[in-house]
């Protein structure tokens, strides 16, 4: 089968190549010129782990390969995939400007039947727009149809998500069109992966609720933990009673300094738009919004109270981009709270194992260090903000000889109390009473408990 992505950014690239890796011909297409003639060459923009190899394979076996000439990509493909960013305009909805001109270039060129996906994040009521925009260009009697197929790839497992998903929504009224998006995931179906075959507006909004309520666990538990610390109880035993209860579940309960990256925020703001547009009024997301902006400006103030004041302090700081295993610093809450801790009078000393070119665009005015010991060194204390596997394993005798003193704000709780304490930090972590025993700050002890009582 055929198949032609517009858009070689992160969800198209990683389409592509999966699709690629299913049997398919894939054709990327970018109007992007140095990017299409980068990645002819096999070199990758973007910071994903196992993405190079899984391009760099499909490409050698003649599966795979990008242009820029839209005409014939679409005049050879069954089907189209839409993959063009959606980013958030100014009142939080969804610019649709790229995916609107794709519609149309479609419709230019459109050959004969074509499967059109929209892989993109879009507003409810997109397919509509798709499909008069194309049998605008197309003509009246053009055949085609229009299909909603939403990604649910997590930046730094994103080929995993993917190959392993959890299920596959196919939103389209063409049975036609089914059948062919069916056979497109035959790899997904004979792994017995959950597909729901639903309408374009169901499918469409299956994306938006589902991030709506995963940004809401996250704002929930960031609140939890606030009031953890009001009352001396512990945000991860707590977190992890709730996540037994299997209506509820453990993942996501998590507490940090707020969600970021390139979904969360934009897809809140935007479901909220929609409800607004319609004359409703979506009162939780409001609230999740809210809450997440509170929660990172929190954290400043914690830095702050930890340091005795910012003033004139050296902050060293580890972790920039939004989460582990990337290199995307949108709406990454470590940047929100690095101009939090300038505006206060700091000194910033950053290092992050992928994302430091991208925030010096953004923030110019923070040094840049080549390691975690390099930025450590000279500052008056040591904050985490995004949990890098190697920000793990600090050896905390190496830190106290570098810091001025030793302290630890860990906004990730990646380490446990005692072992901080134990090597003579003062250690503040999210949720939890300085201090408290390592089992119990785990669960392991309420675990022991549980397993006793059941027996």
């Amino acid at each position: 089968m055929n198949i032609c992505v517009i858009g070689s950014g992160y969800v198209g690239l990683v389409t592509g190549a999966c699709l690629a890796d299913f049997g398919m011909n894939v054709v990327g297409v970018d109007k992007d010129v140095a990017k299409v003639e980068s990645l002819n060459r096999g070199e990758i923009p973007i910071y994903e782990p196992g993405l190079a190899s899984i391009v760099r394979k499909n490409m050698e076996a003649g599966r795979l390969g990008f242009t820029t000439d839209l005409g014939p990509s679409i005049q050879a493909a069954e089907v189209i995939f839409i993959a063009v960013g959606t980013p958030s305009q100014e009142d939080g909805s969804a610019d649709l400007r790229f995916v609107r001109q794709v519609a149309s270039s479609i419709g230019e060129f459109l050959n004969g039947y074509k499967v059109i996906v929209t892989k993109s994040t879009v507003p409810i009521g997109t397919g509509k727009i798709v499909e008069d925009l194309v049998r605008k260009e197309a003509g009246p009697a053009s055949r085609f149809a229009v299909v909603s197929n939403p990604e649910f790839l997590r930046e730094g497992s994103a080929i995993e998500d993917f190959m392993n998903p959890d299920r596959v929504v196919v939103g389209t009224r063409d049975p036609r069109a089914a059948e062919i998006m069916l056979a497109l995931y035959s790899p997904l179906r004979v792994a017995d992966v959950p597909f729901v075959l639903t309408d374009v507006e169901s499918a469409e909004l299956i994306k938006y609720a589902s991030n709506g309520f995963l940004a809401t666990k996250i704002s929930f538990i960031n609140e939890i933990a606030h009031l953890c610390e009001a009352l001396g109880a512990n945000v991860e035993v707590v977190a992890r009673g709730m996540g037994l209860d299997q209506r509820i579940g453990p993942r996501f309960l998590h507490p940090g300094p707020g969600f970021g990256g390139s979904c969360f925020p934009k897809d809140t703001r935007a479901v909220a738009q929609i409800a607004q547009d319609n004359g409703l009024k979506f009162r939780i997301i409001d609230a999740v919004l809210e809450a997440n902006d509170a929660t990172t400006q929190r954290m400043v103030t914690k830095i702050d109270q930890a340091f005795e004041g910012l003033q004139g302090k050296t902050v060293a700081v580890l972790g920039l981009s939004f989460k582990p295993e990337t290199d995307d610093i949108r709406e990454s809450p470590a940047l929100a709270i690095i101009r939090g801790l300038l505006r206060r009078g700091a000194q910033v000393r950053a290092f992050d194992p992928a994302a430091m070119d991208a925030t010096r665009k953004e923030i110019p005015e923070i040094t840049y260090c080549a390691g975690s010991y390099e930025a450590a060194e000279g500052s008056d204390g040591l904050v985490i903000l995004t949990e890098w596997n190697q920000f793990r394993a600090l050896e905390m005798d190496r830190l106290a000889a570098v810091l001025r003193r030793p302290l630890i704000v860990d906004l990730r709780n990646i380490y446990e109390s005692e072992q901080v304490a134990s090597a003579g930090f003062d250690y503040i972590s999210i949720g939890r009473p300085a201090g408290n025993p390592s089992a119990e700050s785990r669960g392991h002890a309420p675990e022991a408990q549980i397993e006793e009582v059941n027996s």
